[in-house]
């Protein structure tokens, strides 16, 4: 199935149903009154987590969902039937926005959460609720209300504790294949990371975390250069940042400055989140130790780097145990 983390939608919930103006009439009685009743209450439009769905793909081509109208009040006191609601499966995580305002709608983070998108009209007032003492045969009754229509924009935003990010060809895929069950395509050349892929990593006992790779960055995606930044989104809700460093090219800091800027670009807090490095392919080179000594120096970096050979697995495991330890905190 087709990865897609964003759709635009319209929703339309039900108009209520209208009173009804009716009178009692049977057989010997002469001045039955009214009897009419109440309009029925019109669908609403809800989303609903399921962790069964992975993709916003069914929005992509049906974009328009609209919810029963109510009945029609009737005689002998009955009221109308209510609409029915429509029900919008999206995946956990989905972010839902109002297009007109960009205000937040719904953050649908967890299974079977739902919210509510249209509220569905109220229904109209039969004439019995308009009898009194000085009306005994009242014809008036009220139209039902109208349903909320609304424009959203939804947004799918995986749930991972930690986040890969990195030039095209660092060693992310090779990295989340190493650590995880997680499978993506590996090839030598760029940008073979096109949509995000998430691994569960056991951590020992009962402990676990979920890693996600995205699609390489590279200088300019900001303004649209590759494939752009629109994956950073999935990690807004990670807690950590490895930052994959392929030291094999000549000039380690820049490739990690070029990363950085482009997260500074983006914005949204995502440069704010802690971001250790990790150096790759530290069994393609001789001199590991002196590149990652420069780059370090280079850069002055104070915060958690690793090295690591994510072909072989070799320093993988102690990256792992360093980030279970770290959420362990949280």
């Amino acid at each position: 199935m087709k990865f897609i983390d964003e759709a635009k939608i319209e929703v339309h919930a039900g108009k209520g149903g209208d009173g009804a103006a009716t009178f009692r009439r049977e057989k010997y009685i002469r001045y039955g009154g009214p009897n009419g009743g109440d309009g029925g209450r019109g669908g609403s439009v809800w989303a609903r987590a399921d962790r069964n769905v992975n993709t916003l793909v069914d929005y992509r081509f049906a974009t328009i969902h609209r919810a029963d109208n109510g009945g029609r009040g009737m005689g002998a006191d009955c009221n109308g039937r209510g609409g029915e609601d429509v029900e919008l499966r999206v995946p956990v995580g989905t972010v839902i926005r109002d297009q007109e305002h960009g205000s937040l709608v719904a953050d649908l983070a967890r299974d079977g959460e739902r919210a509510l998108l249209a509220r569905g009209g109220k229904g109209g007032l039969g004439n019995v609720h308009f009898k009194s003492s000085v009306n005994r045969a009242p014809r008036q009754f009220t139209r039902g209300e109208p349903g909320e229509s609304r424009k959203l924009a939804l947004e799918l935003r995986v749930l991972a504790d930690v986040g890969l990010l990195g030039l095209p060809n660092a060693g992310k895929s090779s990295f989340i294949r190493a650590v995880s069950s997680a499978r993506p395509k590996v090839a030598d050349y760029p940008f073979t990371t096109l949509n995000p892929s998430l691994g569960v990593v056991r951590a020992g006992g009962d402990r676990s975390f979920v890693i996600a790779d995205i699609p390489g960055l590279i200088e300019g995606a900001a303004e649209g250069a590759g494939l752009g930044v629109q994956f950073l989104r999935h990690l807004a809700r990670t807690s950590i940042l490895l930052h994959i460093l392929d030291i094999t090219e000549d000039d380690v800091a820049r490739h990690a400055r070029i990363v950085a800027a482009e997260l500074k670009k983006y914005g949204q807090g995502i440069e704010r989140k802690p971001r250790w490095l990790v150096f790759n392919k530290i069994d393609a080179v001789n001199d590991a130790d002196q590149r990652i000594a420069r780059a370090v120096r280079a850069l002055r970096w104070k915060r958690p780097w690793f090295k690591v050979s994510a072909i072989n697995g070799e320093g993988c495991d102690a990256v792992m145990k360093a980030i279970a330890r770290e959420l362990a905190k949280k």
